[in-house]
């Protein structure tokens, strides 16, 4: 998808569970033990480490307002996640999760309070210049109420709208989405 080819963006968005790691639909995530990266999302985070002046992850966390997780599990899973990024030349700049389990708190996905902590945190950050990348369709309204681009990542979620008007690209994977931004002489 020549899309995003030969073009610069400023910040890369994205979602974790499902994008970065194996999801456990209906479930979730409780210990860095049961986090496991997908192949090629470390190489991934490699590629995009030299193309975006921010990276960032933004999650919904839902576990833990449910008492399901506890909030330290999931802050250990987010340094064990960066930890191994680093280690492996990519970066993730800040996380963001949503604790909350009410559909409108104005931090949960689809709702744009996460992306409005970004910028506060990176007052450089230009939405329209920069992209979401996610395997829900909260994930792509997100990114779409904030004004990004959007990709859609092929993963655990084979119900979602690929064609819905929120979606602007759709890979199978992160890497793939890396490999098409990566410059030909990288």
């Amino acid at each position: 998808m020549a899309i995003f080819k030969n073009k610069r963006y400023n910040s890369l968005f994205l979602d974790r569970d499902g994008v970065i790691n194996y999801e456990k639909l209906g479930d979730y995530i409780y210990t860095r033990n049961e986090f496991q990266f997908y192949p090629g999302s470390l190489e991934a985070f490699r590629i995009f480490n030299a193309l975006f002046q921010h990276i960032l992850v933004v999650t919904n966390q839902r576990g833990i307002g449910l008492g399901l997780v506890k909030a330290e599990a999931v802050e250990d899973i987010h340094r064990y996640m960066q930890e191994q990024i680093e280690a492996h030349g990519g970066r993730i700049d800040a996380i963001y999760y949503c604790p909350d389990t009410d559909s409108n708190s104005p931090l949960r996905k689809p709702n744009t309070g996460m992306g409005l902590q970004a910028l506060s945190d990176f007052e450089n950050i230009h939405f329209s210049n920069s992209i979401m990348v996610g395997n829900t369709n909260s994930d792509m309204m997100f990114g779409r109420n904030l004004g990004m681009q959007t990709v859609f990542i092929r993963s655990t979620r084979p119900d979602a709208d690929e064609d819905a008007p929120s979606v602007d690209a759709v890979y199978d994977s992160l890497l793939d989405f890396a490999l098409e931004l990566k410059p030909d002489k990288f």
